[in-house]
């Protein structure tokens, strides 16, 4: 039997009424990939090198917070402010409710939500839980580059915020 040809003629007609296939697959790849460029963000923040953080981002690239006028712009900036946090800081970031728009073929935007848990003078081991230290959303702007989606801005909205803790030597040391 010639399977070359299998599909019902049907098939093909109502084809034409539909999104075509490839396109719906070039979007879904851009949206999983911007979904992948904001978890990569905060575990490079959270578990690599903090200023690494800065490659994910286009060289023009902005971080800034929609309250307090903080605005950083460019890769070496932002490598430096992400570079400058403390080395003895423990911090996890959860992130949910990402919601990616493609706006053309080769941008995109993101909302998220995030919860940021955070100490400094850190210095091993396993802490009881603390409550968040921020609790907000990013707001982030994508472009595709040779082939590579990366952050033209993120901007910071935080609900809930509070001081980091900065644990004391003794606590640090009793995994207080």
């Amino acid at each position: 039997m010639d399977t070359t040809d299998a599909l019902d003629p049907r098939d093909r007609r109502d084809r034409r009424d539909r999104p075509d296939l490839l396109e719906t697959v070039g979007r879904l790849i851009a949206e999983r990939a911007c979904e992948r460029l904001i978890v990569e963000f905060v575990q490079t923040l959270d578990l690599g090198e903090p200023g690494d953080v800065a490659e994910l981002f286009t060289p023009d690239g902005v971080w800034e917070w929609a309250e307090g006028g903080r605005r950083i712009e460019g890769r070496g900036a932002l490598r430096a402010y992400f570079a400058g946090r403390p080395a003895d800081r423990l911090s996890r970031r959860l992130c949910t409710n990402i919601l990616v728009t493609l706006t053309s073929a080769s941008t995109a935007t993101a909302s998220t939500y995030f919860t940021t848990y955070r100490v400094d003078g850190h210095t091993g081991g396993m802490l009881p839980p603390r409550l968040p230290v921020q609790v907000g959303r990013y707001e982030d702007t994508f472009r595709e580059i040779e082939g590579r989606w990366l952050l033209t801005a993120r901007e910071l909205f935080l609900d809930f915020a509070g001081p980091t803790e900065r644990l004391s030597p003794a606590d640090a040391r009793a995994g207080a």
